[in-house]
């Protein structure tokens, strides 16, 4: 089988857009997504929609939860507290009631996926070093992990519960004696200095995984945002993917 995973689009259509149409040319077998398909952007209703539309298998993250009151926003930094403010005032019902259903982790198709961390994963914390990494080895529940959360791709191979490796290849083979906790990247606002969307193919059969990096309309997406007066932090950074 082979899987395409997403993850934080953060209200960003034309990313959204851009990353479902260089997916086709691939024709994955399945298409997850791992959460936070709202917050920070200006096209809420959209991505939403969109993500029905296309999506095998979808998780939520800790934006489409503190949109509907599933977990708080009181860590959330000010620009990301009014983007929220104002996602809340401008989600329909019907897109908030499916944010409303999604889990933060699970078990699918015998590989784990959790927005942010294995790691009591409605916690939201980050996986930004190898200490992180090390003390979410035993709670992976696969050989293999997907992750989002940090916008940041990265593959993590344990050797053992005191030794990894990180990688930031973009593409490699996996070893089935090994075990893999691999961040997707974001499709709506990356954080790796690379302003370009990011979404991840996994081939279960052939046991590797390829990062794929796709260019979209950002100042399309910056001028909507301007328009819906939403902070001009969270504008002025998609061009720069920081």
């Amino acid at each position: 089988m082979r899987y395409a995973f997403m993850s934080d689009v953060h209200s960003n259509i034309e990313a959204f857009e851009a990353v479902l149409e260089d997916i086709d040319n691939y024709n994955p077998d399945k298409i997850l997504f791992l959460g936070d398909i709202v917050g920070y952007g200006p096209n809420p209703n959209e991505c939403v929609a969109r993500l029905l539309e296309v999506s095998n298998f979808t998780l939520g993250g800790n934006h489409d939860w503190a949109v509907v009151g599933k977990t708080s926003s009181e860590y959330f930094n000010p620009f990301a507290r009014e983007a929220l403010n104002w996602t809340i005032e401008t989600l329909t019902e019907k897109h908030a009631d499916f944010l409303k259903t999604t889990e933060a982790s699970a078990i699918v198709d015998g590989f784990q996926v959790a927005h942010s961390t294995p790691k009591h994963p409605e916690e939201w914390r980050y996986i930004m070093s190898q200490k992180e990494a090390l003390g979410n080895y035993l709670y992976l529940e696969a050989d293999i992990c997907f992750i989002g959360h940090s916008h940041q791709p990265v593959i993590i191979e344990y050797e053992s519960a005191e030794d990894l490796g990180i990688y930031r290849d973009s593409f490699m083979e996996l070893d089935t004696e090994k075990k893999y906790l691999i961040n997707v990247g974001s499709v709506g606002q990356s954080r790796d200095g690379n302003e370009d969307s990011c979404w991840v193919m996994y081939d279960s059969v052939a046991c590797n995984v390829e990062f794929h990096r796709v260019r979209y309309d950002v100042r399309a997406t910056q001028k909507k945002m301007a328009m819906a007066k939403l902070p001009q932090y969270l504008i002025d950074r998609l061009s720069f993917g920081r």
